[in-house]
């Protein structure tokens, strides 16, 4: 008896007689409110619980000999897709035209309706690639007496259908895939691809080719979850003038590592912006420029899940506290009932 009477002794939830205790309107009123509390934060803690966070790391890349994408959705509304090109050039300054490349141009009307299609199976335009040539003499002098003595019947024909659709107030849509060497290097939309003599016979000058842009999507990979892209919905316009875009990117080699062990290799990056405004006396042509370099440091973001020991421990905490608040409150609110009823009652029997 003496054993059990001392382990009874170290009860720490004494229970009262079932006739000393008494119920009352407010204790069901905190009661009720303490429950609700109580599922609220359990629901909330849950939620918490199964959420994931991530957690990112940071290493030297060791990664070499893969290729670059680059996802591009750009839409140049004062330009017909007839001019524009796409070029890449790498760090050594070489033209790389034999990438596995998937670009499509959508001609849009002024109101951004597309009215055609055509595709690119280079980076270079087909009016680029015309004019390339092997560079003996015999063919440059040629070139050169076609160019003073008038243009062939397709570039006529070429440049009457371009100012058409520049009178039309014709747009252009870009978008698809760049294969690049994972290189430092730039990619450029531009009339670049058109000869001189036909861009200064279309444009009239290099001022008034308006490079107005609105870049839907920039990227260097798949999107992970939270990912930011800083040039998505980036929109430039020009008024009355002309010039080059140039937009210097840090791109930054990145692992997504989900929580299925799944990993989604990817690149996040950086970006800083610079107008030069054209003027009378440059010998350039407007165009965008994207110029990019990679990080050395590649970051991986690993999703994880809290534990379920931290989730009990969160929720025995927050229940608990709002079990002993309930409690206290409940204790106040009948102590200040009976100290206002008190006095009513003793009036009641006088």
């Amino acid at each position: 008896m003496g054993v059990k009477q001392a382990i009874r002794n170290l009860d720490a939830f004494p229970r009262a007689e079932e006739h000393l205790l008494q119920k009352t309107q407010s204790g069901a009123v905190v009661s009720i409110v303490g429950l609700i509390i109580m599922a609220t934060l359990f629901l909330h803690e849950l939620r918490y619980h199964l959420s994931t966070y991530t957690v990112h790391q940071m290493a030297v890349d060791l990664k070499r000999g893969e290729t670059l994408p680059i996802h591009i959705n750009m839409t140049f509304p004062s330009l017909p897709c007839d001019v524009l090109s796409v070029d890449a050039i790498d760090m050594s300054g070489k033209h790389e035209v034999d990438l596995d490349t998937s670009i499509w141009k959508l001609r849009l009307t002024s109101d951004g309706h597309i009215i055609g299609t055509e595709y690119l199976s280079d980076l270079v335009e087909k009016e680029h690639a015309a004019h390339k040539h092997d560079g003996d003499k015999d063919h440059h002098e040629d070139s050169d007496h076609k160019i003073h003595q008038g243009f062939d019947q397709d570039t006529e024909s070429m440049i009457k259908r371009v100012k058409q659709a520049l009178a039309n107030k014709e747009g252009c849509q870009v978008y698809g895939v760049l294969d690049v060497q994972r290189v430092a290097g730039n990619f450029h939309i531009s009339v670049h691809g058109l000869n001189i003599f036909v861009a200064q016979m279309i444009f009239e000058g290099a001022t008034h080719v308006n490079v107005s842009h609105i870049i839907h999507d920039l990227s260097f990979g798949p999107k992970y979850p939270g990912i930011h892209n800083p040039l998505d919905g980036t929109t430039r316009f020009l008024h009355a003038t002309s010039g080059t875009f140039k937009y210097y990117i840090k791109i930054v080699p990145t692992e997504y590592r989900y929580l299925s062990k799944e990993v989604l290799p990817t690149n996040q990056f950086s970006v800083t912006e610079y107008f030069k405004p054209m003027t009378e006396f440059d010998r350039t042509w407007p165009a965008v420029y994207f110029l990019y370099d990679l990080s050395p440091i590649t970051v991986t973001i690993r999703e994880e899940r809290r534990s379920f020991l931290h989730f009990i421990t969160r929720l025995c905490a927050v229940l608990g506290g709002t079990f002993a608040v309930t409690g206290m409150l409940d204790r106040w609110m009948y102590r200040l009932l009976e100290t206002v009823m008190k006095p009513n009652a003793r009036r009641v029997l006088r």
